[in-house]
């Protein structure tokens, strides 16, 4: 789970956290309704939906170049999920790499990427992403923003570039978060932003021609507002935060619950209320699986498993509830393990083992002890143990016959030295004294694969018509699916979101 958006199981920072100067910003169900009309009586040059990733540098660069500019949040506090995603960016030709004499470009990165998602990604947004990549990290660093020494790398966690190009700050996303933040503060104070927090969009307000002409908002108390503007930009992110809304927008369900609770879909339904379609959720892809609490989904997170060979070389077996090996354990590339649970009925599969690999065997869950893993059987709901291996798939839910046949199938390969059937190599025990063990591993995402299909100046795109006049969209809303594609691709979340978010303002509204 090392992707620049993925967010962290750590609970999200507490609200004084975030933007010093809190003070400046407002709730609109505190405002009186004097300041409330005031503030709907302005004609905005700009109403950025969301104060995240995307929205921050959108509210940034239009205030800079002397827009009125409003950002109406939904949360009680700016920033969306950068106080828990891992912040990872991904850029080509920059000084970073100057400095460490490695060569790169824009149509490297281009490639790269194509390469890693198997083509499967939006061209033109990507050839947008990664052209404007090295302007975006450059303007961090001016900012503050500093990765860490040994950055760039080539990859971590998913599969990696063949360029490093790939680099994250000390404190993940927060270290851009720290960058980010004096410049708001600073257009707070000079009363160059105005945001609204606590605050939800509901409606966009149609105008001229198919165009949009601002946004109704409503406080927590229920009222509801107009704000007139010349352009809108929805960068609300994604849907982690509804199980409902993250389905739609996936095809698949929300199994795990640690995403930012603010990022609902609301986006993607303000876009296609104006006729914008949605793309990219046909490149669904989870990860390769961590082990949750229950099954009552979105269940919370409560172990990661060594699944990587770099990490932790395999002592056990992996079957799906057919009690079949689907996939060789121990596999290198991330990329084909998560391809191959994705292939899995319910994005799930069990590992086993037996009494002896549970006592020497490296611990197989990330930060647990043998003892504690242990004492889990009977008491965690993932955790399965029986007396033979009949009475395990029994407990565990898995085919019987199956299993037994999987088993005595690998102890055969396993007494040869030779794995037939997947090509495994490193079989130190066969799985042959009770009593025998299964832990439930669950395949999941939080990230949103389909999003608002936008054109190459960034405006939500109509399937049967022009793009809808004045509304932009960036960031999480457009989908992971388009910029990753089918695939974990380093560094295209966050990287875009910030530059996409800059680029409305500094390149496609009118101020």
């Amino acid at each position: 789970m090392n992707d620049d958006t993925t967010e962290l199981a750590e609970a999200p920072l507490s609200k004084r956290d975030f933007l010093k100067g809190a003070a400046t910003t407002l709730a609109l169900s505190t405002l009186p309704l004097a300041a409330r009309q005031a503030l709907a009586a302005e004609p905005w040059d700009l109403v950025v939906v969301g104060g995240g990733s995307a929205g921050l540098p959108a509210a940034i660069f239009a205030a800079e170049r002397g827009a009125s500019v409003l950002v109406i949040e939904g949360s009680h506090r700016i920033g969306g999920t950068l106080d828990r995603s891992s912040g990872q960016l991904s850029a080509a030709g920059t000084s970073l790499q100057k400095a460490k004499g490695i060569v790169d470009n824009p149509d490297l990165h281009f490639e790269d990427v194509l390469r890693i998602s198997k083509n499967t990604v939006n061209r033109e947004l990507v050839r947008l992403a990664v052209d404007n990549a090295p302007d975006t990290l450059h303007w961090l660093l001016k900012l503050g923003w500093r990765p860490l020494p040994e950055h760039p790398v080539k990859g971590s966690g998913h599969e990696a570039y063949s360029i490093p190009r790939y680099q994250w700050g000390a404190e993940a996303a927060m270290s851009v978060y720290r960058a980010l933040e004096p410049v708001v503060i600073r257009l707070l104070q000079q009363e160059k932003i105005t945001i609204l927090t606590q605050t939800q969009v509901t409606d966009l307000i149609p105008g001229p021609a198919g165009s949009v002409a601002g946004v109704t908002a409503r406080g927590a108390d229920g009222q509801k507002t107009d704000f007139r503007a010349a352009h809108v930009a929805i960068t609300s992110g994604g849907a982690g935060g509804d199980p409902i809304a993250f389905e739609k927008l996936n095809g698949a369900p929300l199994y795990c619950r640690m995403a930012y609770p603010y990022n609902r879909g609301a986006g993607v339904e303000l876009g296609e209320s104006m006729g914008g379609y949605i793309r990219g959720k046909e490149n669904y892809l989870g990860n390769d699986g961590a082990v949750l609490l229950d099954t009552d989904y979105p269940s919370p997170y409560s172990a990661g498993v060594l699944t990587n060979p770099v990490d932790r070389a395999p002592w056990e077996v992996f079957v799906n509830v057919a009690g079949k090996r689907f996939v060789k354990e121990g596999e290198p590339s991330v990329d084909v393990r998560e391809h191959a649970v994705l292939n899995q009925p319910k994005h799930r599969y069990w590992i086993v083992f037996d009494q002896r690999i549970l006592d020497k065997a490296p611990p197989l869950l990330n930060g647990w002890s043998r003892e504690q893993i242990q004492a889990a059987f009977g008491k965690h709901h993932m955790f399965f143990k029986g007396e033979s291996l009949a009475a395990l798939a029994r407990w565990a839910g898995v085919d019987a016959a199956g299993l037994r046949a999987s088993i005595a199938s690998y102890n055969r390969n396993q007494a040869k030295g030779k794995d037939p059937d997947f090509g495994r190599t490193h079989m130190p025990l066969p799985v042959a004294q009770a009593p025998f063990y299964a832990i439930r591993v669950q395949a999941f995402s939080i990230l949103t694969y389909g999003g608002l299909a936008v054109d190459d100046q960034l405006r939500v795109a109509r399937k049967d018509g022009p793009p809808v006049p004045n509304l932009f969209a960036a960031g999480e809303v457009l989908g992971k699916g388009n910029l990753s594609g089918h695939a974990y691709v380093g560094g295209m979340s966050l990287t875009p979101a910030l530059s996409f978010g800059r680029m409305i303002s500094q390149k496609f509204i009118d101020v």
